[in-house]
């Protein structure tokens, strides 16, 4: 040991060295954050909201329609009309999340729909219903765009798909909760059961107030915010490793224009930056090309979600099951609920998939899914309405597709969408950007539940399916040539990835950015090393 310099002691032939070279091989993949998957859940909560809403109206129409004695268009406004009133919480949600943070946003979301879920049991005619929707709406567009953001900005790049597709998860768990109700209160008294039905909605969002209580503030906010301490404590909480809470804070730090060398547990931030004053000019009036092109792919992914039919689907299951051949309500329900939870188990499978196979290949092979699914019960549909005899292999094969069709939306179309727009907006513009397609996604779903009873009389039921699966198809070319992979990417890196964009770059996936927090360091004696 004796006349070793310092130098010498560095090189790696000496014992200490070789018994850490087996560590130089692909490190081990870190273990899940609890503490971030505990938050991802209780702000997903929220997405139960609408959920539900949208569940347990399928089966509440159809009492509401023989009690109020209302026509198919009344049916078809009041099922749609929550999506167009949601737009007054999802335009507000951005700046209200700015002003008094991420999480008392949420709380405020479940206050409102726990009024509106009140009021609409309690209505005694259309109009007072009308009125509970339209305060339900509102709650609902808050908590649609608040919950991927709250969990993108907590989560760390590692699980980020995982948590971030939880939203998507519990409005799966919210229909089939809708659903469940449907059947369980379809046989008290005509004047009672869609009222219970309706009421029972506002459980969630109590569920959710107490909850949240437990949740930190997003630290992307808390920086924003000038509160570097608390983010910090927070990063430390719910990142994979200290080397990776060190490294997204100083990105964030950079993305909000904080210097790198500053280190005060409480800053000064300009009041543009922590208001988020010159954002709507920023992402309208003068974008960018790299923000230009993300505005165009969050808008173009939520629209393609909901203009391929999935709330047709989803609101008018009895309608659709009896244009098939199920005559009952019961038949009708029963097998609604299968939908529910088909719907909802590979929503499940789907959250274990975004990390490991990527958004790109996951998005396009639900897509192609959904336009083989929409063609068969398009095609099974015309069969069963231009024959007069049952058809016995149509009712089965129009069922089935019904199922495969939710299915494969939930893979892949369902849970990226939210997942792929909480990413891809800078930190400054991440609130009213994603409050942007969050308006796309309720105004496109508004139209189409409103419109599908109409189109289906127009055009029949299967004509409807079939102008569906075209959408479809014209989706499957948009995601293929506009959409990059982003999977492995830090948030504060998407600038780097949208920027330049060429069509023929989305067919590839992009190389890890080597400044990515999912590729913490590893130190080794005095060297440092990427993992």
């Amino acid at each position: 040991m004796t006349g070793l310099t310092p130098e010498t002691q560095t090189v790696p032939t000496t014992a200490p060295a070789t018994k850490h070279v087996p560590e130089l091989g692909p490190p081990l993949k870190p273990k899940r954050n609890k503490y971030a998957f505990a938050c991802a859940i209780l702000a997903s909560m929220t997405s139960i909201l609408l959920g539900y809403d949208i569940g347990v109206m399928s089966g509440a129409l159809i009492y509401i329609k023989r009690d109020f004695k209302i026509t198919d268009l009344q049916v078809s406004i009041l099922a749609g009309i929550l999506n167009i009133f949601s737009l007054i919480g999802s335009c507000a949600a951005g700046k209200t999340s700015d002003w008094i943070g991420r999480r008392n946003t949420i709380v405020f979301a479940g206050a409102i729909f726990f009024a509106g879920a009140i009021l609409m049991g309690l209505a005694p005619n259309y109009d007072f219903l009308m009125f509970g929707r339209f305060v339900a709406g509102v709650g609902v567009g808050y908590a649609l765009m608040i919950a991927p953001v709250y969990t993108a900005e907590v989560a760390p790049a590692s699980s980020r798909g995982f948590l971030t597709s939880f939203p998507e998860v519990f409005i799966n768990a919210g229909i089939m909760l809708g659903y469940v109700s449907n059947l369980a209160f379809s046989k008290f008294p005509l004047k009672l059961g869609w009222r219970f039905m309706l009421g029972v909605g506002s459980v969630p969002s109590v569920l959710l107030a107490i909850g949240v209580l437990a949740m930190p503030e997003s630290p992307r906010w808390l920086v924003i915010q000038g509160r570097l301490g608390e983010a910090k404590r927070v990063l430390d909480k719910t990142s994979d490793s200290p080397s990776e809470a060190a490294l997204r804070l100083e990105e964030i730090k950079e993305a909000a224009g904080i210097p790198a060398d500053c280190h005060d547990d409480v800053v000064q931030v300009s009041r543009k930056t922590s208001h988020g004053s010159g954002v709507w000019k920023e992402l309208l009036i003068r974008p960018t090309p790299a923000v230009r092109r993300v505005m165009i792919a969050a808008m173009g992914i939520h629209f393609f979600q909901q203009a391929t039919g999935i709330d047709a689907v989803v609101l008018f299951s009895p309608r659709i099951f009896k244009t098939a051949g199920l005559k009952t309500d019961h038949q009708q329900l029963l097998a609604t609920v299968a939908v529910g939870v088909v719907k909802t188990s590979f929503i499940l499978v789907a959250t274990f998939l975004i990390d490991r196979v990527g958004r790109r290949p996951l998005l396009l092979t639900s897509v192609g899914g959904m336009i083989l699914s929409l063609a068969a019960l398009g095609t099974s549909l015309t069969i069963i309405d231009h024959t007069e005899k049952k058809v016995t292999w149509a009712l089965v094969l129009s069922i089935t597709t019904v199922m495969t069709y939710v299915a494969t939306f939930s893979i892949g179309a369902g849970p990226i969408t939210w997942v792929y727009t909480s990413e891809i907006f800078p930190l400054r513009l991440r609130s009213q950007g994603s409050s942007m397609a969050v308006v796309v996604n309720r105004v496109t779903s508004g139209v189409i539940s409103m419109t599908f009873l109409l189109l289906s009389k127009a055009m029949t039921t299967g004509g409807a399916f079939y102008l569906f699966g075209g959408i479809a198809t014209v989706a499957w070319v948009f995601f293929y040539t506009f959409l990059p992979e982003t999977q492995g990417r830090s948030l504060e890196d998407m600038d780097e990835l949208f920027s330049g964009f060429r069509w023929r770059d989305s067919k590839s996936k992009p190389k890890n950015n080597k400044n990515s927090s999912s590729n913490p360091q590893v130190e080794i004696g005095p060297n440092k090393l990427r993992a």
